[in-house]
């Protein structure tokens, strides 16, 4: 090939759409060359798949420029249970060498254990950009307020692996592997991403008698499998097992039940008890079949199968298991649950998904897609001119493309007052939370939020004022607060004034004096923050923190 290295097919697709990203969208990246574009594009590109959030979503995560601590972009995750969790990208793209052969460099590795010794330390002096320092205090809050950081470092590149150098120094780094997972991401994961989820054929070796019987006109089989089974099932398909979700892409995750997981089964005294410390695994299939002939020890073939209970069991096990091939596994057990269910049955996947998953607010967004309420959402926008995304998969966007994640965080923030749950509990917008923000929601106020939202959080992103006031970073949801109780004293009227027969002549008053309205907002939070703190000088920690506890709203006063 005249001395070139030899194309890659998937680093080959990813350049393709990272060259597409670069021509649709040169204005979310930074200005200079077209290498630099193409970099950050990937970075870009990177986040979108990994954290399943759209394009534009993921260029406000974009931290790159002078000063980014080796950090390209940074993601900060809800408080759960005391924890929180921080995923860092660092890219590096071979613009010239499609081959997918280049190691992750070393230098990238070095720089990011750096990173993390000094991040998350808020004693330590770090000097950052503008991008990068308001989500650096908001974790530094956090810390300080006693919250543990799980964090999840991401390096990203076309090429493979970084080398046996680099894993050396990050296990001498003295890093608590329980708190730091490092994860090697590059064109083919995200090809594996883009790609629709394939059909698992497969079969599983249960252990003693089972429960097998025909159910409401489904057949149900509920026994024992030994752990090690599981591991070899999902080596033999990993990640095809499992519905799309971060928890997918990121393997173990540092949270403390599956610590506790873990642990358990490194554990030679308590690992035979496992059977009795897990909740199992929930498998739906098209069909099984097994030998009825047999008492016990069923070999059951699967047609179709997905797990959509028990994830991270799955893949605690699996890295545990990988991690100690040698280990006596004979005696340790997990409970499966298979049901058989037809193609038709699709609703009903989904509410067996939702009551087995309630306690993962993550994942709740689709389980309740269709929901009577999200369904008349959708009907209501779409008479209004509006596409409304139900689910994440739905394809489209564009300004008259609605998601539902954007409906609740949004309605959350202005209709419901609640700016800081809107933000910081987001895990819960469709757990706890749900009814209190859609019940009684019509499509006209859904959408008038959204466009305040959209505003506020475009002024954030791009500032239009030469010098913005340092809370700005933090202060979208009270922005918008603000600005939607300003708009109904305006026409005064209250929320259930808002519908379809007048939501057009809103929109047209709203973005004729949006910029104004901007600026009332931002001086009444300005008042608000004087009345708390008086003249004192706030540090972006302390933003943060007064921001995600809500301390503003006794001392707000919505202008007149």
């Amino acid at each position: 090939m005249n001395g070139q290295t030899e194309l890659n097919i998937n680093a080959g697709i990813v350049d393709q759409r990272i060259t597409g990203i670069v021509a649709e969208h040169s204005d979310w990246l930074p200005g200079g060359d077209e290498n630099k574009k193409k970099s950050t594009a990937f970075v870009l590109l990177c986040m979108n798949a990994l954290l399943e959030i759209s394009l534009e979503e993921a260029a406000d995560l974009l931290t790159e420029g002078g000063n980014d601590a080796g950090v390209d972009g940074l993601n900060i995750g809800d408080v759960d249970d005391g924890e929180f969790t921080v995923t860092i990208f660092q890219g590096k793209y071979k613009i010239a060498n499609l081959s997918g052969s280049a190691n992750f460099p070393e230098n990238g590795v070095r720089t990011s254990l750096h990173t993390v010794t000094t991040l998350f330390d808020p004693a330590k002096q770090i000097e950052v950009n503008e991008k990068l320092a308001p989500k650096l205090e908001e974790i530094r809050s956090l810390v300080r307020d006693g919250y543990i950081p799980n964090v999840r470092v991401v390096l990203c590149n076309n090429g493979v692996k970084w080398n046996d150098q680099s894993q050396a120094w990050i296990d001498q780094s003295g890093l608590p592997p329980d708190q730091v997972a490092w994860l090697h991401f590059n064109h083919d994961n995200i090809v594996e991403i883009l790609r629709k989820t394939k059909s698992v054929d497969d079969s599983l070796n249960f252990t003693g008698q089972a429960v097998i019987e025909d159910f409401n006109f489904r057949r149900v089989l509920i026994g024992k499998v030994r752990v090690s089974e599981i591991a070899e099932l999902f080596n033999r398909h990993n990640d095809f097992l499992l519905e799309r979700n971060i928890r997918r892409y990121l393997g173990l995750n540092s949270n403390r039940v599956n610590v506790a997981m873990h642990e358990t089964l490194l554990n030679e005294q308590k690992r035979s008890n496992f059977y009795f410390f897990n909740n199992g695994i929930t498998i739906i299939c098209r069909k099984f079949r097994h030998n009825a002939l047999q008492g016990a020890n069923y070999q059951v073939r699967l047609e179709n199968m997905q797990v959509i209970n028990g994830g991270q069991t799955c893949k605690t096990i699996q890295q545990t298991l990988n991690d100690l091939p040698d280990g006596a596994w004979n005696e340790t057990c997990v409970l499966v649950r298979i049901y058989e269910l037809a193609d038709e049955d699709q609703d009903f996947v989904k509410d067996i998904t939702y009551a087995t998953n309630s306690q993962n607010p993550v994942d709740l967004r689709d389980l309740r897609s269709n929901d009577e309420m999200q369904r008349q959402l959708e009907i209501g926008m779409k008479d209004l001119g509006y596409t409304y995304k139900r689910q994440r998969e739905e394809g489209g966007s564009g300004s008259a493309v609605i998601a539902s994640s954007i409906v609740a965080e949004a309605v959350l923030a202005i209709w419901r007052k609640k700016p800081h749950q809107a933000k910081f509990l987001r895990r819960e917008h469709f757990g706890k939370l749900y009814n209190e923000i859609f019940s009684g929601l019509n499509a006209a106020q859904a959408i008038m939020a959204v466009l305040i939202f959209r505003a506020v959080e475009n002024e954030r992103k791009r500032p239009v004022k030469q010098d913005p006031p340092d809370f700005l970073p933090y202060s979208s949801h009270y922005l918008a607060m603000i600005i939607g109780e300003r708009m109904l004293a305006l026409h005064n009227i209250g929320l259930d004034g808002i519908s379809h027969k007048n939501v057009a002549e809103l929109i047209v008053s709203f973005e004729e004096k949006q910029n104004q309205r901007h600026s009332e907002a931002v001086n009444t939070l300005q008042k608000a923050l004087s009345g708390l703190y008086g003249k004192k000088k706030l540090s972006f920690q302390q933003l943060s923190a007064t921001f995600r506890r809500g301390d503003l709203l006794d001392y707000i006063t919505a202008p007149v």
